[in-house]
């Protein structure tokens, strides 16, 4: 296993929504880890438990109906589920930041940029003056490519990308050390998608910040990811560095996702997408959650959950097909 500090680590973590229509498991038992100044790509279909498992990082599950049953969180060696709400409120925007999907819904209309990015640096450095404040809100703006004399805008003045950058810019306000970023660049269009990329990976560069990317785009993850973590149906099915994945991605459902995606190299008249589709989270699924739609399906499958192995440093299969100590070549 890597020898690097690790910034994050989760363990074993269960979070289910009790609801009126019965038990939602979002998330079964969830081991994941995050080194220091690397990116954590977490990828899966929509209702896979992404989103569910950063916001239980940054203590923001409503509460009811979502219920963590076990595991911890561990940031810095301290478990976030422990701590009480004034002492996230100030881990929230100084240590760990989130940009969230859609820019629209996550600017205020009727406060100008600054202001908004102003409110983020007051909280946590109540000690500085109004003008301290307002030049450090003036210099993140510049800093995501934003010219400083239109800190007086409000968002509606500005477009869907610009939109954006002011979201990273009051993300990265504090300076965390770790950035949650839930499909940040969704509702943009190709050409702004790649900006904001580019510019994310300069900020992290820059600031040396860890970062978890959430995305249905394994583009963005060859792109921007060190790290690559497959969810489906609340579980982590296959986790290894970039090369692993793209290069030997092992899992029925890791390979399902690739082949997903057309070839520039091969003349092919159709996709060849996953059969199927993801279970409801209401029902349990006895065995593995994925044999339904695996091509690869044996009857230990319908029977038995796989465990968790490791079949090389830093890449793990959950999966019936591998055994621990089998030998897989580059």
């Amino acid at each position: 296993m890597s020898d690097k500090k690790k910034i994050l680590e989760i363990n074993d973590l269960t979070i289910h929504y009790m609801t009126i229509d019965g038990t939602v498991r979002a998330v079964e038992d969830l081991n994941l880890s995050l080194n220091v100044g690397e990116t954590l790509g977490l990828v899966g279909e929509t209702g896979a438990g992404k989103t569910t498992s950063v916001k239980a990082i940054m203590q923001l599950l409503p509460h009811p109906p979502a219920k963590v049953l076990s595991g911890e969180i561990l940031f810095k060696g301290e478990d976030i589920l422990k701590k009480t709400k004034r002492e996230m409120r100030s881990i929230r925007g100084e240590k760990i930041s989130m940009i969230f999907q859609d820019p629209m819904s996550s600017l205020n209309p009727v406060m100008t940029v600054s202001k908004q990015i102003e409110e983020t640096i007051k909280l946590h450095n109540p000690k500085k003056s109004k003008k301290q404040i307002k030049e450090m809100a003036d210099a993140m703006l510049e800093t995501v490519g934003i010219k400083a004399e239109r800190s007086t805008d409000y968002p509606h003045q500005f477009s869907g990308g610009m939109k954006q950058r002011v979201v990273i810019a009051i993300a990265l306000a504090c300076n965390p050390e770790l950035i949650i970023a839930d499909e940040p660049t969704t509702a943009l269009d190709v050409t702004i998608q790649a900006q904001v990329l580019e510019l994310m990976k300069k900020l992290r560069e820059m600031h040396q910040t860890s970062m978890i990317m959430i995305t249905h785009d394994l583009g963005v993850v060859a792109d921007i990811c060190d790290q690559v973590a497959i969810m489906y149906s609340g579980e982590v099915v296959e986790h290894g560095n970039r090369k692993h994945i793209f290069h030997n991605g092992l899992h029925p459902y890791t390979k399902g996702l690739f082949n997903c995606i057309p070839n520039l190299y091969e003349d092919e008249r159709r996709l060849r997408p996953i059969k199927g589709l993801a279970p409801e989270a209401y029902n349990r699924i006895e065995g593995c959650r994925f044999h339904p739609r695996c091509p690869s399906a044996m009857e230990i499958c319908v029977k038995e959950n796989p465990l968790t192995i490791e079949v090389e440093p830093g890449h793990t299969v959950k999966c019936h097909l591998y055994k621990e100590g089998m030998s897989f070549g580059e």
